[in-house]
Parts: C-alpha cells; sequence; structure tokens
C-alpha cells in the first residue's frame, strides 16, 4: 500500500471509518505511518491523535475496539477507508456515529451478522444455535412453517399479525441462508442480476 503521507506537513491523512456492514460512516480520524502500520498489524484501528500527539487505539479507554475489515486508498493515495466491525459505540458520547445520522435500513444485515455471531461462537443459551445444531431439515421446515403461517395471516385483517409473522420468516430465512452456507449478499448478487 502507497500511502502518500507528504501531501501535509504534518505526514497526517484522514481515515474515514464505515460500517462494514451497511456502509454507514461512523467517524474521521487521523493516521501517520506508524498508525497504518499499527492497525494492520493488529487488525484493530489505531489512529494518531492529534491531542494527545501519539498513537490512539480507538477504544483503549471505552473497550469499544473497532476490527478492521477491509482497509482501502482512494484515487489519490492520500486518503484511507476503512470498513469495520464495532465493539460497542463509536463515538465518544455513545452514539454508533460521530455525525448523529440514524440508519436502519441495513438493520437486516446486522440481524444476519448477530446470527452468524450465535452460531459461530456456539451460544448455548441461543434459540439460533440450537435450531441451526438440528439441521438443514429443521432448519427448512421452520422457514416453511413460518412462510405457512405469513400466507394465513396476509388473507386476515390484523396487521400486527401479519407483521410478526413477516419478521418470524425473515428470522428463520436468515437461519436458513446460514446454514446452506451462503449470506444476504449472495441473494443481492442473484437480484441485482436480473436487473434489466
Amino acid at each position: 500500500m502507497n500511502i502518500d503521507f507528504n501531501k501535509t506537513s504534518d505526514g497526517l491523512v484522514p481515515v474515514i471509518i464505515q460500517n462494514y456492514l451497511n456502509n454507514q460512516v461512523w467517524m474521521l480520524g487521523y493516521m501517520n505511518e506508524d498508525a497504518v502500520n499499527k492497525t494492520q498489524e493488529l487488525g484493530k484501528v489505531i489512529f494518531f491523535s492529534r491531542s494527545k500527539n501519539r498513537l490512539w487505539t480507538k477504544g483503549e479507554e471505552s473497550g469499544n475496539f473497532l476490527e478492521v475489515k477491509s482497509l482501502v486508498l482512494d484515487c489519490d493515495n492520500d486518503t484511507i477507508l476503512i470498513k469495520a466491525k464495532p465493539f460497542g459505540p463509536t463515538c465518544h458520547t455513545a452514539s454508533v456515529t460521530s455525525f448523529k445520522e440514524a440508519s436502519n435500513h441495513d438493520f437486516i444485515y446486522e440481524l444476519e451478522q448477530t446470527i452468524n455471531d450465535r452460531i459461530d461462537f456456539d451460544n448455548q443459551e441461543s434459540y439460533t444455535n440450537k435450531l441451526f445444531k438440528k439441521g438443514i431439515n429443521k432448519v427448512a421446515q421452520k422457514v416453511g412453517e413460518e412462510a405457512v403461517e405469513l400466507v394465513i395471516e396476509a388473507k386476515d385483517s390484523n396487521d400486527d399479525f401479519f407483521l410478526n409473522e413477516a419478521a418470524d420468516l425473515m428470522y428463520h430465512y436468515l437461519i436458513l441462508l446460514k446454514a446452506k452456507g451462503f449470506q444476504l449478499d449472495d441473494v443481492e448478487n442473484v437480484l441485482k442480476s436480473r436487473e434489466k
């Protein structure tokens, strides 16, 4: 990675941090060459703090670390975009983002990650993990049951029941995707390929 640290007198480049799941912009920070190297080495976002005048690991005091998922340069090699997984709020105000931007449009991707985590980390108390461990047939059966319940509620006039069954179907569908080794991105790519 050939970063141009010489465009500014202080040798710092701006770093934009985004949610790796939904691309929500969380914050802006700065890195020098040492910060970039440490970030790549440890897989955690490490800035150069202008106020502390030293390397500063995001979350070193709060525990709200940012795990690096990808790190890319812009076309001028003087700005870094990091997509990260958060461990707690990003902003010191306890907000998800420093820009006070609310986003729930991509909540489904966050739910998918929660489902994956419960399965991947073998959460023994999790209904999700317990269902997953029963195997593909049980998961597929549950999706079928939820689909039938949704169709039944669609014919009635209780919107609350209908929406709850739609949520149940979506939730179990995400478990089925995981059981088959796929993600929402895979389905999204198929849909995009059909776009005319």
